[in-house]
């Protein structure tokens, strides 16, 4: 079959498409997959799995997903250098300070009487399209089974019973550090926290 000159050929089998390529969404979820695989085997820790789990869910084009296959399968191509992201610019701001916005709900939501549900609300929503909104859903949803969980041990005792108020308010300061972190793009860790929810 005769190919027009100047139109690019699509990559076949095997070979590595050209950097500037533009991913499509099955390219992104086929990285996720790889990611979640190698999670799975303990090669990367949580917070390595978050971070390639975003780049992987908003890359744009072969050459932002490809570092990412290169540090789990070696190198197979010469890295070309990754340019800075580039700040988007108009309209998409707003969908940006939306993420901002979702994120921070997932952390304030506890402090008004929505513990677990508000973050699973947030999670099982604007978290199945967006990574950053995601990432922060599932630390405060920790967070909150974690303090749930203490309260109702603790409380079988009669210091846990003393204490349980503290861990409370200390809950509640942590969970507006973590809100206003997440307005500002920020990665805030609750300590102490048994993170069940991957």
């Amino acid at each position: 079959m005769a190919i027009m000159a100047g139109v690019p050929r699509t990559p076949g089998p095997g070979q590595v498409p050209p950097a500037h390529l533009r991913v499509t969404n099955q390219d992104r979820e086929d990285v996720v997959e790889h990611v979640k695989a190698a999670y799975a085997e303990g090669r990367f820790d949580k917070f390595e799995f978050d971070e390639r789990l975003e780049r992987a869910m908003t890359a744009r084009t072969h050459g932002d997903l490809m570092p990412i296959m290169n540090e789990l399968y070696g190198v197979q191509v010469a890295p070309r250098p990754a340019s800075p992201p580039q700040r988007p610019v108009g309209p998409q701001n707003m969908t940006e300070s939306s993420e901002r916005l979702g994120g921070a709900l997932a952390h304030l939501l506890p402090v008004v009487g929505f513990p677990i549900l508000g973050p699973l609300l947030l999670l099982l929503t604007g978290g199945k399209t967006s990574p950053y909104i995601r990432r922060q859903a599932l630390e405060a949803l920790n967070f909150q089974i974690t303090v749930v969980g203490a309260s109702v041990l603790l409380s079988l005792t009669i210091v846990g019973v003393v204490l349980v108020p503290f861990i409370w308010v200390a809950a509640i300061v942590l969970s507006v550090v973590a809100g206003v972190s997440a307005l500002s793009e920020g990665n805030f860790r609750y300590p102490m926290t048994v993170r069940l929810v991957k």
